[in-house]
C-alpha cells in the first residue's frame, strides 16, 4: 500500500526565495551537501545525493510551487514513482512557510522518506540559512 507524507516547515528567509533555492541546483547542493541536477522546466531530470534522489519536473508555478515526480534508490524497480508537491507561503517578510505533500511512498520507504525530509532538508535548510 502506498503512503501519504504531510510535513510543513517554516524556514527564515521568503517564500520566494525559497523557492529559488530549491530550484538552484548551487543552492540546493549547498543545502543538501552534494551535487544536485534540477531546473523548473517541465520534463526536466532532477537528481540529489549522489543520484539516491532522482525524478522528473512536472510542474511550476514561479515563486509558489513545485511539482515532481519523485523516487529515492531503495524504492523497488516494480514501485511507480512518488508525486511531491511544495508549496512555498509567505509568512511575513522574512519567513517563508513549505508544505510539502508527497503520495504513492512505498509502505518499505514512508519511515525513511518522512524523517528524511526533517534529517537531509529542513535542518540543513536552516543551517545553511543561519550561516548565510
Amino acid at each position: 500500500m502506498a503512503n501519504l507524507v504531510k510535513q510543513s516547515v517554516t524556514l527564515p528567509a521568503s517564500a520566494k526565495a525559497l523557492y529559488a533555492m530549491y530550484l538552484d541546483p548551487k543552492q540546493h547542493g549547498a543545502i543538501t551537501g552534494g551535487k544536485v541536477v534540477i531546473s523548473a522546466k517541465p520534463g526536466s531530470k532532477f537528481k540529489a545525493f549522489g543520484g539516491k534522489l532522482t525524478g522528473t519536473m512536472l510542474q511550476t508555478i514561479p515563486g509558489n510551487l513545485i511539482v515532481q515526480a519523485w523516487r529515492s534508490s531503495p524504492f523497488h524497480k516494480s514501485d511507480p514513482d512518488s508525486t511531491l508537491v511544495l508549496r512555498f507561503t509567505p509568512v511575513n517578510s522574512n519567513k517563508g512557510r513549505i508544505d510539502l505533500v508527497q503520495v504513492n511512498v512505498p509502505d518499505h520507504e514512508f519511515k525513511g522518506v518522512s524523517e528524511g525530509w526533517k534529517k537531509y532538508y529542513w535542518e540543513p535548510w536552516r543551517k545553511y540559512l543561519a550561516a548565510k
